[in-house]
């Protein structure tokens, strides 16, 4: 490649893969989202890994920024220390930081759910990063460039747009400040539609919640404690949940993904005006998925598909036009699809995977397996076919509860098969496979 290109990495928050037009779901609006799988690559069956904390997205963050799995992404795996898990282990080289490394400017807006001083490390222009979890989206506590690379505190000032045009509106400033000197690297990390599910007043009302359609794993209750049935997430609704009070957070949840489409799609315009977008890879992901509803749960501290499975969709220069890809992904093999498709080198201790093969249409299978994890009391591995939960309550070794779901005749997952003797060959399979992971990763469950 003779010129390298530019990179405009978009990452929203709690957005799940199956809430997207193009990807199957016939009543949320997002015809950007839609045109940019049209005219890019769709990675269908891509999954976070989860990780050791509450906040999932602090670990799932960790792992794109880093490559590294999610034991290795930060400093430590205390599960009773939020600033290990927070903290990115500054022996890695960061995704940006290595774009910075080879001569891209580098800026950021929006969520940083991370440590600052990785933050530091990898952006050298800034506007409106917000250093948190979760806040109003109308009152977004955001601060500018800090040469002193603290980033405290002391320094945010209150936001005076709605958070998706916030960080929306800070890229495309950035993006027509560009004169073609360097190419750049674009971080813009919407908190939409992460709760409170508050759309802005021109989508507040787009969606009616008596007109939305139930998915068909709704239920009123979990069937089991998952062992975290009482987080944050899961106090949003009333117990047992109603297909009213669903049917409301369903409306409220697309409102926010239809005004951040929007907001993409001004983001995409101004690519294309400015003659930037035949030079630019478009990377759209999320960083972890939301239940609201399905399988009698709301947020995404369970392993079930609608809240591992995120969108990985990718555009530009190197990337086919219009290919869907069936195989499983990670969600951070992101990072060394983006170094070889800029013609970076991979960090050696990256352990995340280029999807570039999948893409070239080289290989088939880039992962047989995929695993996830939520803190002490989850873990999950899928196949392109079955896939497997496991939960103990109390962190041991053993597990007190496990589900055997056959992804290929049922995607709602609903039929729990792991009490069936004909297909007990299958669990077996999947559980060595989960062991040989944790082994092999350092899964500190297994370390007692």
């Amino acid at each position: 490649m003779s010129k390298q290109p530019n990179v405009v990495f978009l990452i929203a928050d709690d957005h799940r893969a199956s809430a997207i037009g193009a990807y199957g779901d016939p009543t949320v609006r997002t015809p950007t989202l839609d045109r940019l799988c049209a005219d890019g690559t769709s990675f269908r069956r891509n999954c976070h890994m989860g990780g050791l904390s509450g906040a999932v997205c602090v670990p799932t963050r960790a792992c794109i920024h880093t490559g590294a799995h999610v034991f290795r992404a930060s400093i430590g795996n205390n599960m009773d220390n939020s600033d290990s898990l927070r903290t990115l282990d500054p022996g890695h080289t960061f995704l940006a930081e290595l774009f910075r490394r080879n001569g891209y400017a580098t800026f950021a807006t929006g969520k940083w759910h991370n440590d600052a001083a990785s933050f530091a490390r990898s952006f050298g222009e800034v506007e409106n990063v917000f250093f948190g979890g979760m806040d109003s989206h109308f009152a977004v506590p955001v601060q500018d460039y800090d040469p002193s690379g603290m980033y405290d505190e002391s320094r945010q000032t209150i936001g005076e747009e709605y958070s998706t045009d916030l960080f929306g509106n800070a890229a495309i400033r950035f993006l027509e400040r560009q004169d073609g000197s360097q190419p750049f690297f674009l971080y813009c990390a919407f908190t939409a539609p992460h709760d409170p599910r508050t759309p802005p007043p021109d989508w507040a009302g787009a969606y009616r919640p008596e007109a939305m359609p139930l998915p068909a794993n709704f239920a009123g209750t979990h069937s089991f404690d998952n062992g975290e049935m009482l987080v944050r997430d899961e106090k949003l609704a009333a117990f047992p949940r109603t297909p009213e009070e669903t049917r409301r957070h369903i409306a409220e949840y697309y409102g926010m993904i239809s005004d951040m489409d929007e907001k993409i799609g001004e983001i995409l315009a101004v690519l294309s005006r400015l003659g930037l977008a035949e030079d630019t890879i478009v990377v759209y992901a999320a960083d972890h998925g939301l239940s609201v509803g399905q399988h009698g749960l709301l947020g995404k501290q369970n392993l079930y598909d609608h809240s591992v499975r995120v969108p990985l969709i990718l555009r530009g220069p190197g990337v086919p036009s219009g290919m869907q890809v069936d195989s499983l992904s990670h969600t951070y093999d992101v990072y060394p699809t983006l170094c070889e498709l800029a013609g970076l080198e991979i960090p050696a201790g990256a352990d995340a995977m280029s999807l570039l093969p999948l893409m070239a249409g080289t290989v088939t299978v880039a992962r047989p397996y995929l695993h996830s994890v939520y803190k002490h009391v989850q873990r999950m591995t899928q196949d392109e076919e079955w896939k497997l939960i496991t939960y103990s309550q109390d962190g041991d070794q053993g597990s007190s509860q496990t589900q055997l779901f056959h992804l290929a005749s049922d995607p709602w997952e609903l039929n729990d098969l792991s009490g069936d003797s004909g297909v007990a060959g299958e669990q077996e399979r999947l559980e060595g496979e989960l062991a040989r992971w944790q082994e092999e990763t350092g899964d500190p469950v297994l370390m007692t």
